[in-house]
C-alpha cells in the first residue's frame, strides 16, 4: 500500500447519523419499491453544507485537535476574506485594521505568538514583526484553512498559540476537470467621504483544474484581481490631561486628530500548482503563489488642539459630570488648529514557490524531500499635508472652539466659526510651531528668528521599507513497523534561513515658497470633504501627492538630527536547523481504541542581528555598524492521544511544550549609546537602550483535553479544556552588555573589562492562561426531515490567565479576549442557501500603528460583527445552459459596529472610534 494514499479513518454512522440525507460525498440511496430490485438514486450535497462537512471530516480524521475550513470549490470559500472564514472557527478571533479583518488571535494569543504556514511551509510577513496579515492572502485561491491547537512533532513552524496552515488545491485528488469564473460587485453603504475616493469595486476569479498523460499530471491555476474599497469616519483623540475646575481636578480633552478615510485595496495574484504521479510510487508538487498588493489610502480631517493648544479655556462654559470626573463640554477661545490631507500607500510583492517530492521505496518505507522560497518586500509612502489660516502658532485668524462629549465613548461634536473650505482663508504652510528641527532651522536659516524659527514643517513623510526572505529543506522519512504498539514512525530534519530588514526614513516637507503661505492652486483642488460627523463642516481637498511630486516642497531628512529612524532600522536573520522523530501508536484500553501519536522535535536557532549604535554630536546623529550573533536550542516533546469511546464519540488529550520566537524588532541591535560620569546602579558607566539581540523564545508547556461528538456526517458537539504554563516572556527591563575593546572616553584607553547597562526587553516573568471551548455544528434535519438543509454552527470560548513580569505586576496578554463567540444560522438545500454570521469577543489589547508607524498596544472595545449572505445555485433548477451557475449577495458588517480603543480606564477616554459602515457584495460563480 502507497503511504500516500492512506485512507481516512472509519465512521460507521449510529441509526441516528443513518437517518440523515445529508452526506460529505455523494451516497446511495435506496428506493423503498421492494428490496429485491431496489433502484439507485444519488443524493449529493454541495455548497455551503459540503464545505461544513468536509471540515467536520478534517477535524474528526485530524491526529492532533484542529479547526478547519474547506472550500467545495477554488474560489467558494464561505468568506470573501481569509482572515474572516479563519476568526468563525471557535476560539479564534480577528482584529480589524482600516475596517479589514486582518491579524487573528488563538486562544487568547495575538499574532505573534502563531505561527502561519502555506502548503505546511512557514511564511514571511509584510508586517514589522512575525505575525501574518492575512488581507494579504486572497481567500479566492484557497481550497482550505487547518487550525493546528496542539502540535505535532512532524509541523514545520513554532508558536505557542497554534499554527495555521493554508492549502491549494491538488489537481490529481480532484481527479476531474474544472474551468470556473467567479466575479463579485461590491459597494460600501458610504458616499464618497472624500471627492477622489471610491465607494465602489469589484474581484474576480478564473481558475483551471485539469488531469493529463491518464492522470498521471494534474494543474491547477488560479487567477484573482480585486479592487476593494473601504471607507472611514474615525475620531481620535491626543490624549486627556487632568483640568482644575473650582478646586476639583477632571478629565478635558487634550486635543483631537478626526478625519474621513477613504481606501483602495488592489491585490493581483496567480496560483499554480502541477502534480505528477508517474506510478504508485513516486508524487511530485510544485506550487507557486504570487500577489501584487497595494493599498492606497486618503485621509483628511483636522487636528483640533483644545487643553494642549494655544487658547484660552473659559470657566464658565465648563461643564462637568461628577459620575465619571470629565468635563463633557466646554469653549477654548482664540484656538488655532491644522487642516491635513494626508496620502498613505502601502505596497508589497509576495513569491512563494514550493517543491514537495514522495517516494515509496517500499510498502512500508516513504521517504518525502521538501525545498521552498517565499519573499516579501513592502514598501510604504506615506504623507501629511498641513494647511491653516497663517504660519506659526499667533499667526492668521483664530476660532473659538466648543466641544461636547456624548453619553457614550463615539468620541466629540464640535461647534466652530470658521469657513474650513474657504480656499482663501485656509492656505498652505505650518499653522502651528510644532515641527521643531535643528536641520531645518540651520537649512533655512531662521535660527533664532523669533517669528520663523521651528515653522519650517508643512507637512511630514514616512517612508518605512521591509524586505523578508525565508528558505526552506526538509528531508524526511515515514515507516510503517510492528513494535508493540506503535505502527508507524517519522523522522527527519530540515533547514529554515529568513532575514528580515528593515529601513526606516523620514522626512520634513517644507514648502519651496517659504516662508510664505501658499494659496492651493487651481489645478490641484478637488473640492471639499465633510467633517459633519464631528460637527466641523466642510475642509478643503486637494491633490497633495501631486503637489509633492511637482515640486512644490522640499524634503529634510529626519535622521539627520533625530535618533528614531535609526532604532527603527535593522536587520535579523536566523538560521533554524530542526530534527524530529514521532511515533503513531495503536492500542486498547479498558476495551477502547487508542489512537495517537508521541514525539520530540529538536531546533537549534542562530540569529543574527545588524543595526547601528547611535548618539546625538554637536546635533547630528553619528551611527557606527552593530553586529550581534547569539545561539540557543530546545527540545519540544509532544503527545496526542484519540480514545474512541463508541462509534461517534471521542475523547482527545495533548501535552507538548512550544515556543513563540521573540519579536524581530525587540531583538534587534540598534541603540542609543550613551556614557554617564557616574556609575549607575550596576556600576556601569555605559548606558545602552534599544532593541536587545539576545532575545530568546517565549516557552510553553501545554495541555488539552477535549470530548467530541461526530452524531453524523453534518454534525458534532465538543467540550475542550486547555491549560497552557507560560515562561520566559518578554516585558521591559535592563541586562549587561559586554564592551569588549570599547575607550574610555574620560582617558581614552581601553579597559581590559567593560560592560553597559542595556535597557530594553528582557526574558522573564511568566505564568498561567487556561479556558474552554464549547462548539456545535447542529443539522436541524435530526429533528425533522422537513428541516433538512437547515442548521446552525455556534461556539463559545472562555479564557482567563493569571501573568507576572519579573517585578510581580499583573500583565495582560496582547490579543486576549476573556469571552470568544461565534454564532452561524444557515439553509443550504434545493440550490437555495442563506446564512447569517455573528462573531463576538469582548475587550482586549491591541497592536495599531502609531506616529511614525511605531506599533503601539492599545486597548480595544470589544465588539461583535454581523454578516448574512443569500444565494442560488441553478445546478438543479434544469435551465439548459445554467447547470453551472451560482449567485449570491453578501453584507458584511451589516451592524455598522465600530472599532473602538481607549485611552485609560474611563469609557469616555477614547482614542479612537472608527466607523466603517456597510459593505456589499453582488457575485455569480460559473463553473463548466
Amino acid at each position: 500500500m502507497s503511504l500516500s494514499n492512506k485512507g481516512k479513518g472509519a465512521f460507521k454512522p449510529t441509526l441516528l447519523s443513518a437517518a440523515i440525507a445529508a452526506v460529505s460525498v455523494t451516497l446511495p440511496a435506496y428506493a423503498a419499491e421492494d428490496g429485491a430490485n431496489a433502484t439507485l438514486e444519488e443524493v449529493s450535497v454541495t455548497g455551503f453544507r459540503k464545505s461544513v462537512m468536509d471540515s467536520i471530516d478534517t477535524k474528526r480524521d485530524a491526529k492532533a485537535v484542529v479547526e478547519a475550513i474547506s472550500a467545495e470549490d477554488i474560489g467558494k470559500l464561505p468568506d470573501s476574506s481569509i482572515a474572516d472564514a479563519i476568526s468563525r472557527l471557535p476560539g479564534l478571533a480577528a482584529q480589524r485594521l482600516d475596517g479589514r479583518s486582518s491579524r487573528v488571535s488563538i486562544r487568547g494569543f495575538g499574532e505573534n505568538e502563531s505561527a502561519t504556514t502555506f502548503n505546511g511551509r512557514e511564511q514571511v510577513s509584510i508586517s514589522d514583526n512575525r505575525g501574518v496579515e492575512f488581507d494579504l492572502y486572497p481567500s479566492e485561491i484557497m481550497s482550505g484553512v487547518t487550525v493546528y491547537k496542539t502540535p505535532t512533532a512532524s509541523i514545520e513552524a513554532e508558536g505557542i498559540a497554534g499554527v495555521i496552515d493554508m492549502q491549494t488545491v491538488k489537481p490529481l485528488e480532484r481527479g476531474e476537470r474544472v474551468i470556473q469564473v467567479n466575479s463579485q460587485y461590491e459597494m460600501t453603504s458610504f458616499d464618497k467621504l472624500n471627492p477622489d475616493g471610491e465607494d465602489q469595486g469589484h474581484r474576480a476569479t478564473v481558475s483551471y483544474i485539469d488531469q493529463f498523460a491518464d492522470d498521471t499530471i494534474g494543474v491547477a491555476f488560479a487567477l484573482n484581481t480585486m479592487s476593494s474599497p473601504n471607507q472611514e469616519e474615525r475620531w481620535n483623540a491626543w490624549g486627556y490631561p487632568e483640568f482644575t475646575y473650582q478646586g476639583e481636578e477632571y478629565s478635558i480633552l487634550g486635543g483631537a486628530k478626526p478625519f474621513v478615510r477613504s481606501s483602495v485595496l488592489d491585490r493581483d495574484s496567480a496560483m499554480l500548482v502541477v502534480e505528477a504521479q508517474p506510478n504508485e510510487k513516486l508524487n511530485m508538487t510544485f506550487d507557486a503563489l504570487y500577489v501584487d498588493f497595494a493599498d492606497e489610502k486618503i485621509l483628511r480631517g483636522i487636528e483640533i488642539p483644545f487643553a494642549w493648544g494655544q487658547g484660552s479655556i473659559s470657566p464658565d462654559t465648563a461643564v462637568v459630570d461628577p459620575a465619571t470626573g470629565f468635563i463633557t463640554s466646554a469653549t477654548t477661545e482664540g484656538q488655532r488648529v491644522v487642516v491635513r490631507n494626508d496620502l498613505e500607500t502601502r505596497a508589497a510583492k509576495l513569491k512563494s514557490f514550493g517543491f514537495n517530492t514522495t517516494y515509496d521505496f517500499t510498502d512500508s518505507l516513504q521517504v518525502e524531500f521538501d525545498a521552498s522560497h517565499s519573499a516579501v518586500k513592502r514598501d510604504i509612502w506615506s504623507f501629511e499635508s498641513y494647511a491653516g489660516t497663517g504660519r506659526g502658532n499667533d499667526v492668521g485668524v483664530a476660532d473659538d472652539l466648543t466641544y461636547n462629549l456624548g453619553g457614550g465613548n463615539t468620541g466629540a461634536q464640535f461647534e466652530h466659526g470658521l469657513d474650513y473650505s474657504d480656499w482663501n482663508l485656509i492656505q498652505m504652510g505650518g499653522p502651528l510651531t510644532w515641527g521643531w528641527s535643528s536641520a531645518l532651522n540651520e537649512k533655512f536659516g531662521i535660527v533664532g528668528d523669533p517669528a520663523l524659527e521651528n515653522t519650517a514643517q508643512d507637512g511630514f513623510l514616512n517612508t518605512p521599507e521591509i524586505d523578508d526572505e525565508l528558505t526552506s529543506l526538509k528531508l524526511a522519512a515515514t515507516q510503517m513497523v510492528e513494535a508493540g504498539i506503535v505502527n508507524e514512525i517519522s523522522y527527519g530534519v530540515s533547514y529554515r534561513d529568513r532575514e528580515k530588514t528593515k529601513k526606516s526614513e523620514g522626512y520634513f516637507m517644507t514648502l519651496s515658497n517659504f516662508p510664505g503661505m501658499l494659496v492651493v492652486p487651481e489645478e490641484y483642488r478637488l473640492g471639499s470633504a465633510s467633517l459633519d460627523f464631528i460637527g466641523m463642516g466642510d475642509m478643503i481637498a486637494y491633490d497633495a501627492a501631486s503637489m509633492l511630486k511637482d515640486g512644490y516642497y522640499e524634503l529634510t531628512a529626519e535622521s539627520l538630527t533625530n535618533l528614531s529612524h535609526l532604532f527603527k532600522s535593522w536587520s535579523v536573520s536566523e538560521a533554524v536547523t530542526s530534527a524530529f522523530a514521532q511515533a503513531n501508536f495503536e492500542t486498547e484500553v479498558a476495551g477502547l481504541p487508542l489512537t495517537g501519536n508521541a514525539g520530540l522535535r529538536y531546533v537549534y536557532t542562530d540569529q543574527r542581528s545588524k543595526g547601528f549604535a547611535g548618539n546625538i554630536v554637536d546635533g547630528l546623529v553619528v551611527a557606527d555598524p552593530t553586529d550581534i550573533s547569539h545561539d540557543y536550542n530546545h527540545f519540544l516533546p509532544s503527545l496526542n492521544m484519540a480514545l474512541a469511546i463508541d462509534e461517534q464519540q471521542t475523547l482527545r488529550f495533548g501535552a507538548a511544550k512550544t515556543i513563540s520566537r521573540a519579536r524581530l524588532d525587540e531583538m534587534n541591535a540598534s541603540v542609543k549609546v550613551s556614557y554617564s560620569q557616574q556609575p549607575d546602579d550596576n556600576g556601569n558607566f555605559w548606558n545602552i537602550e534599544g532593541g536587545n539581540p539576545e532575545l530568546e523564545p517565549k516557552e510553553a508547556i501545554g495541555l488539552d483535553l477535549s470530548y467530541e461528538n461526530y452524531f453524523s456526517e453534518e454534525g458534532y458537539f465538543s467540550v475542550a479544556l486547555f491549560w497552557k504554563d507560560l515562561d520566559q516572556w518578554t516585558f521591559d527591563g535592563n541586562y549587561e552588555v559586554e564592551l569588549a575593546g570599547v575607550a574610555d572616553p574620560s582617558t581614552g584607553l581601553v579597559p581590559e573589562n567593560s560592560t553597559a547597562t542595556g535597557k530594553g526587553k528582557v526574558n522573564g516573568g511568566g505564568g498561567t492562561l487556561s479556558g474552554y471551548e464549547v462548539s456545535v455544528a447542529l443539522p436541524f434535519n435530526m429533528f425533522s426531515e422537513s428541516l433538512d438543509g437547515f442548521g446552525l454552527l455556534a461556539s463559545h470560548t472562555g479564557v482567563d490567565s493569571d501573568i507576572q513580569d519579573p517585578n510581580g505586576n499583573d500583565y495582560q496578554l496582547p490579543g486576549l479576549s476573556d469571552s470568544i463567540e461565534t454564532l452561524t444560522f444557515y439553509y443550504d438545500n434545493h440550490g437555495f442557501s442563506a446564512r447569517t454570521s455573528m462573531r463576538k469577543r469582548s475587550d482586549f489589547k491591541g497592536d495599531v500603528y502609531g506616529v511614525g508607524f511605531n506599533t503601539d498596544q492599545v486597548d480595544v472595545v470589544g465588539e461583535t460583527i454581523v454578516d448574512a449572505q443569500l444565494g442560488y445555485d441553478f445546478s438543479g433548477a434544469g435551465i439548459s445552459g445554467l447547470e453551472g451557475l451560482s449567485v449570491f449577495l453578501q453584507g458584511q458588517n451589516l451592524t455598522d459596529e465600530p472599532f473602538t480603543t481607549l485611552s485609560g480606564d474611563n469609557s469616555l477616554q477614547v482614542r479612537d472610534y472608527q466607523s466603517y459602515g456597510k459593505t456589499y457584495l453582488l457575485g455569480f460563480s460559473y463553473k463548466l
